[in-house]
């Protein structure tokens, strides 16, 4: 049975594959540096935008968006702001975006902080352009194939590539199961990448979320198909700019280039994955997030090595080169650098203090992890490796013993 299962998600993603060349794969268009925040009412104004809807956090709606709203102001453009997106988003918050925009008139979008107030924002306009669709019935690939009004999105995290990617994940805080929204419209117009907006970032946020962008980097580039030329090299050279520069980061928030390479890094490793795909470690790893509201760096982190070393010898020969590339291992065969590979992801974990594994899985809950990540990863993600059943409660079983 598996390995009927296994030659119809190889069709499957072949014959996606051959469709996704004949599609517009756009980045969105940058702004960066040092205070490029002030920039963004510009962008609007190019669109002829006059009221806009900033999204964001709480705690960056204190912080942060007061940046923003000043430059809106002295631009004389309005804006409304829902500043109550919470990490994992769920179906009720985008529900409420949505409505505030519809009765206040907006018609743009300005989503400030992770991954979390982007997602929202662009579910909110997915819903904008569907009002009478609720969102389980937009998850999925191609459900939305409308415009979306102006959309710009302002990372304040160097890691969930949202930015520029096709995907809003959003949680149903009834059942806790995420639904993936994923349409080429839902690409921001313009990202702006200003180094200032992480300057102040916790340690913690720093790390766990600079090695979700190496997982997007990772996961795309051992995708068996989905990739390009292009892709690769912006796989290769997020990975080789991550393991320059997070930690650099991390020990020194005001290290200006590191906070800026990093942005960088993380734009690219997420146009890497929206076109070439992410794995069974993101798979698993939004279970988690809907079931235990585990942040979504914090769980790629700690299963990214414990998936790669799962894969085993089927992912060695581009893990070497990885290793090759960052300068991990250059001598030996391919098994020992891309076991060095490995160990140095490890490495950073232990130095950056991220857990090795997660203790508060329960065992009761492994069932339906399972059902949760197969029905995510196949037949869409074009995996190095298909987990079945057990293969895949192996593997978390694994990241509860490695706790």
């Amino acid at each position: 049975m598996d390995a009927i299962k296994n030659t119809y998600y190889k069709v499957y993603q072949t014959v996606f594959d051959i469709g996704a060349r004949c599609l517009y794969w756009r980045k969105p268009i940058t702004v960066e540096g040092s205070g490029s925040l002030s920039k963004a009412p510009e962008l609007f104004k190019k669109h002829k935008v006059k009221k806009v809807m900033i999204v964001t956090g709480r705690t960056v709606g204190k912080t942060i968006a007061p940046i923003a709203k000043k430059a809106l102001d002295k631009a004389g453009i309005a804006y409304e702001h829902y500043s109550e997106v919470a990490s994992n988003p769920t179906v009720k918050v985008v529900d409420e975006i949505q409505k505030l925009y519809l009765e206040t008139g907006c018609e743009g979008f300005l989503a400030i902080g992770g991954g979390s107030p982007m997602d929202a924002a662009k579910g909110a306009a997915a819903r904008v352009v569907h009002p009478k669709t609720p969102v389980n019935k937009l998850g999925g690939m191609f459900k939305v194939m409308h415009k979306i009004p102006t959309f710009v999105a302002v990372p304040t995290t160097a890691g969930t590539g949202s930015e520029t990617t096709i995907a809003a994940v959003i949680t149903d805080q009834e059942t806790h199961h995420k639904y993936a929204i994923m349409d080429l419209c839902l690409i921001p117009k313009y990202a702006i990448l200003d180094p200032e907006l992480t300057r102040d970032l916790p340690q913690k946020t720093t790390s766990t979320t600079g090695m979700d962008a190496l997982t997007h980097a990772v996961e795309a580039y051992v995708s068996w198909t989905y990739n390009t030329k292009e892709t690769i090299q912006l796989a290769e050279e997020a990975t080789i700019a991550i393991f320059k520069y997070l930690e650099r980061a991390y020990n020194d928030g005001n290290d200006m280039e590191a906070r800026q390479e990093m942005l960088t890094a993380a734009f690219k490793a997420g146009f890497a994955f929206t076109r070439a795909g992410v794995g069974n470690v993101h798979a698993i790893a939004h279970t988690l997030g809907g079931l235990y509201n585990t942040p979504h760096g914090l769980a790629n982190a700690v299963i990214l090595p414990i998936v790669l070393e799962d894969y085993g010898e089927v992912v060695y020969p581009k893990l070497a080169h990885l290793a090759e590339i960052t300068g991990t291992k250059t001598d030996g065969t391919e098994a020992e650098k891309a076991k060095a590979f490995i160990a140095e992801i490890r490495a950073m974990n232990q130095r950056m203090n991220i857990p090795s594994g997660f203790d508060h899985i329960r065992q009761e809950d492994i069932p339906q992890m399972v059902k949760w990540a197969l029905k995510e990863a196949n037949p869409n993600y074009p995996v190095p490796v298909y987990y079945n059943k057990e293969r895949c409660t192996k593997v978390i079983n694994r990241i509860i013993n490695e706790a």
